[in-house]
C-alpha cells in the first residue's frame, strides 16, 4: 500500500476512534479540531532524512573517499529537494570542506580525495543534511564519524592510554618516528590547553622504547571534555603531536528514565537506565536499588552500551537508590526520581502481528481525581499521525489499542496530552521490520583465487513495481578493513531509527543483528532512555506552526539586488551570469524591488563565474549585491564526537600498513634528472612570528582570487571557517562566534599584524596565498595579540616588473557593476578505478586496494534482478559485500554478504 492510502487508513482510524470513549467533562479543544490542527502540520512540513553510505569505515590520506547519499521523505504531495549537503568536520570542530551532492529521485553520488597535502590523521564528522533540514532541529542531521590516518606525512606516531589515579591522570605514551621505530631517549615539551591557555606544562625525556608518562592534575576536570595534550619533541627536528584529553577524565554518569515519565506509587513498571561516561560511551553497570532503609530490593546488570531496565513498584513516600559499579572499578550512589502520588503515564504493554498495546496508568489515589476527565493519545510515526484518540479514564489502567495493518517501519511516539495540548507522558515503540527491502546477494562461486573475475548477482525486491530503486554496492577486503559492522552506522539503522532520535546511538546495526539475541531488548531500552523532539504537540493543537527560512532546493539559485549607487534599487536592470568552465552564459532582469533570480544551475565546484550588469544604460552608477548562503553553524558539542578512536595508529595498524604499500607502489617513478630550479612555494612557516602555528586548516592559492576586486569582500565569501561581522568590521573563528565570543581574528601580510581597514590596500595580483589557523595550540601568538585565530596573507616574492599603463591601473580599480566570485557547486564526477586482470601480463602488478568495487548507481530492472563483474585484488580472506538502498515510497534495505579469496 502506497504513502497516500496509509494516510485515508489513518484518517479511517481517527474517524472510528473519536467516540470509541465517552467522556463527561467537555474537554477544552475538540479532539475533530486538535486532530485537524495537527494534521496541518503533518501534511504541511514534509520530514526528510539523510542517509550516506561509505565504500569503507575508514581511510587514510591518499584515499579517495567514495560515497552515496540517499534521502528519504515522508510526504509526496510535494518536490523533495535535489541537493544535499555534505560537511566534513574535524575534531577541533574546524569546517573543512562542504560538499553539494546533486540528488537524482532520491539519492545521489561524491568523493573526496584525500589530498595528503590538506588533510591530517584525525578523526572527521561527516554531517549530511538538506536545506529544508535547515528549518528544524540540528540534532536529526545525518552524523558519522569517519577515522582518518596518516602513512604518508605523519612524521611522529603515537599509542596514548589514560588510567585515573586519585586525584590525577596518568598519561602514557609510546612515540614512534616515520620508520615506525621508537623514539627512545628523545627531549620534550608538553602543555595542556583547552585551546587558549595552557594549564598544566612540563619536560620530559622519552625511556630506551620511546615512552614518557605524564601525571595531569584533575583541578581543571572540566577543560578536559575540549582540551588537547600538545607535545613538542625533538628528533632533530621539532616534531608536534596533539592528543585529545575526552578520555583522560571518565566521570562516569548514570541516570534512570521510569516508562512513561515518573515513577507512579503503587503502578509496578518499567525503569530503564543508562551509564554513560564523560566521553559519550555506554559504560556496562550492573548494581541494586535499595529503599530508605537501605534493604536491596531490585538487582539490574545492563544488556549493553551501558543500558537496560528493571521493573520497580514504588511505595508512596518512600525513596529510593542505585547502588552502582562499573567496568572501570568506579562505585557510585545515585538517586531515583522521586516517587509521585498523582501523574498519569502511558506504558507499552506488548506488540503483535495486529496492534501496539498501550495502557494509561495511575494509581487508585490520583484515579479518583482524574475520573471520567478525558486525555488525547496521539500516536506518530515518521511525520504522520497514525492514531488519534479520546480517552476518558474510567479505571487505574486503560487499555489503548494501535493498530499496525499497513504501517511502515519504524519509531512510534505515543503521547498523552491534556485537551489544551500540554504533554503528560510519552513512550517511544519501535515497531519490528515488517517492509524492509528483500536483498539477496549471491556468486558464482563461493572460493576465489586473487585477481580472479567474480560474477555476482543480486536479486532486489523493491516492494512495489512501479517504483524505482537505489542501491549502492561496495566490496572490501576484511583483513586489511577489519571492521565489527554492529558499529556502523547502516541505511536501516539510520533511516529506521537514528535519524528519529537525538544523541549518539552506540553501536547503532546491533539492533539490527540476528546474532545479537537480547537486539529487540536492548532496542527498547534504547526507546526509553533516548530524546525525541521534532516538534511541540502543545504548539500543533493549538494551530501554532513553526514558520520556514528555507524552502526545498531544486537546484543552484543565485539571488541578489541590483542597485543604484544612491541605495535606491534599480529595477527591470538587466545582467548577464557567466560561468566559462560549465559553458554558463544567462541573463536575467530585476523585479520591481530589484532583486534578480538565476535559477537551475549546473555546475561544478571550484569554477569562476562572473556577474555583470554593464549592458545597462547607467551601469556606471550601478551597484551588485548578492544574498550569502546561509549554513548551519558548527555544533561543537554533538554527541557523535563519542565516536572518535582515541589512537589511529593502533586500531588502524593493518589498513595503515596496507597505505604505506599502496602509497609506494603508485607513486614510485624512474629517477629523471632535474636542471631547473625548482620555486619554492612560501608558507606562512617562513615568517619568524607564525613558525609557532601547526599546520593551517585551511589554504587558499592566489590564482583562487583572480578577478577579485575588492579584497575583503571575496575574503567574506572565502575564508573558510571565518564569520565577518558588519556591525564591529571584524573577522571570527565561526564556531566560537556562534557560541558567543568576540574575540577577532588576527590578519598577518607576510609575517607582519595588519588591522582589517589595511586589507583592501593590498593588492589582489600580488597574493601567493591565504592560510588560515583555526587554533593556536601553544599561543605563541594569541598571547602577544590576545586573538582568536589567524589569517596569514603571503604576497609574491617582488619581482622586476615594468611600469603599468592606465589601461592596467583601471582594471585594478575596484568596480560595482561586474563581480567575480567562485559559488559552491557540485561535487565533481569521478569514476570507480576498476582493473581488469584478463591477461597473464596484466596480472603480473601489486594490487593492494582495499575497496574492491565500488558501484554507487545499482538500479533494478523489472525482473529486480541485477548482474554485476569485478576482479579481486592480491589481498587474501574474506570478502565483504555490502548492499544498501531505498526506493521513493522511503523503504530502506541493507545486507551484508562474504566470499573467500584463497
Amino acid at each position: 500500500m502506497n504513502l497516500i492510502n496509509r494516510l485515508l487508513l489513518a484518517l479511517v482510524l481517527f474517524i472510528s476512534l473519536f467516540f470509541s470513549a465517552n467522556a463527561q467533562e467537555k474537554p477544552t479543544i475538540p479532539i475533530n479540531t486538535a486532530v485537524d490542527n495537527v494534521q496541518k502540520y503533518f501534511t504541511v512540513y514534509p520530514v526528510e532524512k539523510v542517509h550516506l553510505h561509505f565504500d569503507k569505515p575508514y581511510y587514510a590520506v591518499g584515499d579517495t573517499l567514495w560515497f552515496k547519499a540517499y534521502l528519504n521523505t515522508n510526504l509526496f504531495n510535494y518536490d523533495p529537494s535535489k541537493i544535499v549537503y555534505v560537511d566534513v568536520i574535524n575534531s577541533k570542530d574546524s569546517l573543512m570542506q562542504t560538499l553539494r551532492v546533486p540528488m537524482k529521485e532520491g539519492a545521489g553520488k561524491g568523493q573526496l580525495v584525500l589530498d595528503p597535502q590538506f588533510w591530517a590523521q584525525d578523526n572527521y564528522r561527516f554531517r549530511a543534511y538538506s536545506k529544508w533540514m535547515m528549518n528544524f532541529d540540528m540534532d536529526y542531521f545525518y552524523n558519522k564519524v569517519v577515522p582518518i590516518g596518516d602513512a604518508i606525512n605523519k612524521k611522529l606516531g603515537a599509542n596514548i592510554n589514560y588510567q585515573q589515579e586519585g586525584s590525577r591522570t596518568k598519561a602514557t605514551i609510546q612515540f614512534r618516528g616515520q620508520d615506525g621505530q621508537a623514539l627512545g631517549r628523545k627531549k620534550l615539551n608538553w602543555e595542556v590547553n583547552d585551546g587558549w591557555d595552557a594549564f598544566d606544562k612540563g619536560k620530559a625525556e622519552t625511556d630506551d622504547l620511546g615512552r614518557i608518562t605524564i601525571n595531569l592534575n584533575h583541578k581543571e576536570k572540566e577543560k578536559f571534555k575540549t582540551g588537547r595534550l600538545v607535545v613538542q619533541l625533538d628528533n632533530g627536528e621539532m616534531l608536534v603531536g596533539q592528543y585529545p584529553l575526552t578520555n583522560a577524565y571518565q566521570d562516569v554518569d548514570i541516570q534512570f528514565f521510569p516508562e512513561g515519565g515518573d515513577l507512579i506509587s503503587g503502578v509496578n513498571k518499567k525503569v530503564a537506565f543508562k551509564a554513560v561516561a564523560s566521553g559519550g560511551s555506554g559504560m556496562k553497570v550492573k548494581g541494586k536499588i535499595i529503599d530508605s532503609k537501605k534493604k536491596e530490593i531490585i538487582a539490574f546488570e545492563d544488556l549493553g552500551m551501558g543500558m537496560g531496565s528493571f521493573t520497580l513498584l514504588p511505595t508512596s513516600g518512600e525513596t529510593y537508590k542505585a547502588v552502582v559499579t562499573f567496568e572501570n572499578g568506579v562505585e557510585k550512589t545515585v538517586d531515583l526520581p522521586a516517587v509521585v502520588d498523582n501523574k498519569i503515564n502511558v506504558v507499552s504493554v506488548s506488540q503483535d502481528n495486529e496492534f501496539i498495546n498501550v495502557g494509561l496508568v495511575t494509581n487508585d489515589q490520583y484515579f479518583n481525581t482524574i475520573q471520567n476527565k478525558p486525555y488525547y493519545v496521539f500516536g506518530q510515526l515518521n511525520g504522520h499521525l497514525i492514531y488519534a484518540a479520546q480517552a476518558s479514564i474510567k479505571s487505574n489502567a486503560v487499555s489503548v489499542k494501535i493498530p499496525l495493518k499497513e504501517l511502515p517501519n519504524g519509531v512510534v511516539q505515543v503521547t498523552l496530552l491534556t485537551p489544551d495540548g500540554q504533554p503528560v507522558s510519552e513512550r517511544l515503540v519501535y515497531i519490528q521490520p515488517q517492509e524492509l527491502i528483500g536483498i539477496q546477494v549471491g556468486t558464482d562461486k563461493t572460493d576465489y583465487g586473487r585477481k580472479d573475475l567474480v560474477k555476482m548477482k543480486l536479486n532486489l525486491d523493491t516492494k512495489v513495481d512501479s517504483l524505482p530503486g537505489n542501491f549502492s554496492v561496495a566490496v572490501i577486503d576484511e583483513s586489511k578493513v577489519p571492521y565489527n559492522d554492529d558499529d556502523d552506522k547502516g541505511i536501516v539503522s539510520n533511516m529506521l531509527v537514528a535519524s528519529d532520535l537525538k544523541g549518539y546511538i552506540e553501536k547503532p546495526n546491533y539492533y539490527f543483528n540476528p546474532k545479537n539475541e537480547n537486539r529487540i531488548e536492548a532496542l527498547d531500552a534504547l526507546m526509553m532512555t533516548q530524546g525525541f523532539r521534532r516538534f511541540d504537540y502543545k504548539d500543533l493543537v493549538q494551530a501554532k506552526l513553526p514558520q520556514v527560512k528555507f524552502m526545498p532546493e531544486q537546484g543552484i539559485t543565485i539571488t541578489g539586488i541590483l542597485r543604484q549607487n544612491t541605495g535606491r534599487v534599480q529595477p527591470n536592470g538587466g545582467l548577464l551570469l557567466n560561468i566559462p568552465g560549465a559553458a554558463i552564459k544567462k541573463d536575467a532582469y530585476t523585479d520591481n524591488s530589484g532583486r534578480y533570480t538565476f535559477e537551475n544551475l549546473v555546475f561544478t565546484d571550484s569554477l569562476k563565474a562572473t556577474l555583470n550588469a554593464r549592458g545597462n544604460d547607467n551601469f556606471r552608477s550601478l551597484v551588485i549585491t548578492m544574498d550569502p548562503t546561509m549554513f548551519p553553524e558548527i555544533d561543537p558539542n554533538n554527541p557523535n564526537k563519542a565516536a572518535a578512536i582515541q589512537n589511529i595508529d593502533e586500531n588502524l595498524q593493518a589498513y595503515l600498513d596496507n597505505s604505506k604499500k599502496e602509497f609506494r607502489t603508485h607513486n614510485l617513478i624512474e629517477e629523471v634528472v632535474v636542471t631547473a630550479s625548482v620555486e619554492k612555494k612560501q608558507t606562512s612557516k617562513d615568517f619568524s612570528a607564525l613558525t609557532g602555528l601547526s599546520m593551517p586548516e585551511h589554504r587558499i592559492e592566489g590564482s583562487r582570487f583572480n578577478g577579485c576586486n575588492v579584497l575583503s569582500m571575496c575574503l567574506n565569501t572565502m575564508l573558510t571557517g571565518i564569520t565577518f561581522d558588519v556591525n564591529t568590521q571584524k573577522y571570527y573563528i565561526t564556531r566560537n562566534y556562534n557560541q558567543g565570543s568576540r574575540v577577532p581574528v588576527q590578519f598577518f601580510l607576510n609575517g607582519m599584524p595588519i588591522d582589517e581597514p589595511s586589507i583592501n590596500s593590498i593588492q589582489v595580483a600580488e597574493i601567493e596565498a591565504i592560510e588560515i589557523f583555526m587554533r593556536d595550540d601553544l599561543g605563541t601568538v594569541r598571547n602577544l595579540y590576545q586573538n582568536d585565530g589567524v589569517v596569514s596573507i603571503i604576497t609574491k616574492k617582488e619581482k622586476k616588473q615594468p611600469r603599468m599603463t592606465m589601461a592596467q591601473i583601471e582594471a585594478m580599480l575596484p568596480k560595482s557593476n561586474v563581480i567575480d566570485f567562485y559559488p559552491l557547486g557540485y561535487v565533481k564526477e569521478r569514476k570507480f578505478y576498476e582493473p581488469k586482470y584478463t591477461t597473464p601480463e596484466s596480472k603480473n602488478t601489486n594490487d593492494y586496494r582495499t575497496t574492491i568495487y565500488w558501484n554507487p548507481e545499482v538500479r533494478v530492472d523489472s525482473k529486480g534482478e541485477v548482474n554485476l563483474e569485478f576482479f579481486n585484488a592480491d589481498g587474501v580472506g574474506k570478502y565483504k559485500v555490502v548492499v544498501e538502498g531505498n526506493d521513493l515510497q522511503g523503504n530502506v534495505g541493507r545486507q551484508i554478504y562474504y566470499y573467500n579469496v584463497r
